[in-house]
């Protein structure tokens, strides 16, 4: 809610009575066009008159002052001095006071059409600005009936205050009747749609509301994002990494859960590699934190795209920060696969230092890259050690004979 501005000298005047209406003329119109005015009595125009001096020469403390002193008699009168009370306190933020004298005003419903609607908007206004959402709406609805205007600002203002006492249900009938009469796109509005109908758990039906604004409001970075999460929310998994890589070549992707929300897009889809090189660019900026779970899942995304060198450097810096017993076997398993057998044993063994669950599983590991350096007598004993690993045992088992051969060929001594 805009804090409340100074006010217009039409706001606050109307010295003169207005002509009467033609009575067959009146009779098709609004409550507002069948309230005249009138002026206010003597008496108390005098001092009307002196109060709105004072505020047009920035004596607001003054105006406030001879407006109390008045003594208006007559319900009209006294509707149109506190009118003009609630006014001026709430141009000074004295909110609680503005709001008693705007009821007084309100209630009486006597002011003429024009200054009787404004005092119901300017009411209904403050009321939604002090949290008093039930009784906003109130008079939001009086305002409406008396102007017989259909204010996509108003049905904006309502829906906050469903909103806020989260009657979703009577949120979204009112912002439905706002995006009716709108004569251009309110984003507030749409965005009102969007959270009830989200918190009602209709989120096919909050897909679409995000469907319409994105074009609507293209250059609304958390749009795009929005969108995005709602299609993964959804499982329509096509459409939200699609729609993630337009936000990201458009810049709009800028907190590191989205970046990585992409990249795991990407690695799903079929596109590992590129997912890869996506965070690593964000994690050397330092968008993306440089911690075990970034660096394990990186080097998932490069072992997943088939690129064995740079997904055993980066299971290695996983484990380098975690100590971790798994990482450093799946770094030695890759540099044994890309053939870097005297790379892989220190891995292997610092594998085996961490702790496993299963060390057979990094003595088997061990015992291939030994086989492959034929360095047989180590190989034939990280054998024997994985055959005790319920988990390699018949793995390593079978290759016990093939070792003991290789060995007697090449005369050496186990």
């Amino acid at each position: 809610m805009h804090k409340v501005t100074k006010l217009a000298a039409a706001l606050l005047l109307t010295f003169s009575g207005s002509v009467v209406m033609n009575a067959a003329v009146a009779a098709e119109k609004c409550p507002i066009d069948l309230r005249q005015s009138k002026a206010v009595g003597e008496s108390s125009a005098r001092k009307v008159q002196k109060a709105f001096e004072s505020y047009q020469a920035g004596k607001l403390d003054d105006a406030i002052a001879t407006l109390l002193e008045a003594d208006p008699r007559g319900e009209f009168d006294k509707a149109y001095v506190d009118r003009m009370l609630g006014n001026f306190y709430a141009e000074k933020g004295q909110m609680d006071k503005a709001i008693k004298f705007l009821k007084v005003a309100v209630d009486a419903d006597v002011l003429g059409g024009v200054d009787h609607a404004a005092t119901l908007r300017l009411y209904s206004d403050l009321l939604l600005q002090e949290k008093k959402y039930k009784e906003a709406i109130t008079y939001y609805r009086k305002w409406i009936n008396f102007t017989c205007k259909k204010d996509a600002i108003v049905y904006r203002r309502m829906a906050i205050a469903y909103t806020e006492m989260q009657q979703w249900d009577n949120a979204l009938k009112t912002v439905n009747e706002g995006i009716s009469v709108m004569d251009k796109p309110d984003k507030g509005l749409y965005q009102l749609k969007f959270q009830s109908l989200f918190n009602l758990k209709k989120y096919k039906d909050a897909v679409g509301v995000l469907e319409v604004m994105v074009p609507l409001f293209p250059d609304d970075k958390r749009l795009w994002v929005q969108l995005a999460q709602l299609y993964l929310l959804t499982e329509d998994y096509d459409r939200s990494l699609a729609t993630y890589e337009i936000a990201y070549d458009g810049g709009f992707l800028e907190k590191s859960e989205n970046i990585v929300r992409l990249c795991q897009l990407l690695a799903s889809k079929g596109s590992p590699y590129r997912g890869a090189r996506i965070l690593e660019k964000h994690m050397k900026s330092g968008l993306i934190p440089k911690d075990e779970k970034n660096l394990s899942m990186l080097a998932g995304f490069f072992h997943q795209a088939k690129d064995l060198k740079d997904a055993a450097s980066y299971y290695g810096q996983a484990a380098s920060i975690s100590t971790s017993g798994t990482l450093y076997l799946k770094q030695g398993r890759l540099l044994s696969l890309d053939q870097k057998y005297k790379e892989s044993i220190p891995v292997l063994e610092q594998a085996l230092k961490a702790g496993l669950d299963n060390p057979g599983e990094a003595q088997y590991e061990l015992m291939l890259s030994y086989l492959s350096l034929k360095q047989y007598k180590e190989a034939y004993r990280y054998a024997q050690l994985a055959a005790k690993d319920k988990k390699t045992t018949k793995s390593a088992t079978n290759y016990i004979a093939y070792i003991k051969d290789k060995a007697r060929i090449y005369k050496v001594s186990l």
